[in-house]
């Protein structure tokens, strides 16, 4: 049964700089790997005009079609929503919220990249939400 005192869910918001390519996968693991679990959403401080297409490649590999996604601004309205925020190469332009907790993913650009240059990008961003996800769920049970 849930505590009617904590949200329904966490939520939890990726941004990188164009939202085109490491925000993309991250977010694209999450709602793999979690389901209805945890909400998530990812933006751009730059946003890009479409989805890098050796990202979209990369995720198509292990069976996750990226193919349909669109690049979003990030807003702070987004930034306020969310319980996590993790920034990717994104730099100062995140608003800083109190109460939210704020990570830092260091991780290469696959901007220009090839696939076979995105394959070890994507390898890692899966872990690191497999991690993460770990995290939220037992601090959730708290």
């Amino acid at each position: 049964m849930s505590d009617p005192q904590k949200p329904e869910k966490p939520s939890v918001l990726f941004v990188c700089v164009h939202n085109a390519g490491r925000s993309q996968m991250a977010a694209a693991f999450l709602n793999h790997l979690a389901g209805d679990h945890i909400e998530v959403r990812s933006a751009g401080s730059a946003p890009a005009e479409h989805v890098n297409p050796a990202v979209v490649e990369a995720m198509a590999e292990v069976g996750i079609d990226i193919a349909a996604e669109i690049p979003k601004v990030l807003t702070a309205e987004a930034v306020q929503t969310s319980d996590v925020v993790i920034t990717m190469g994104c730099g100062d332009a995140c608003p800083y919220f109190p109460g939210k907790t704020y990570l830092d993913w260091k991780l290469d650009d696959p901007a220009g990249q090839g696939v076979t240059a995105v394959r070890p990008i994507r390898d890692e961003i899966r872990t690191r939400v497999h991690n993460l996800i770990g995290e939220i769920i037992t601090e959730d049970r708290l």
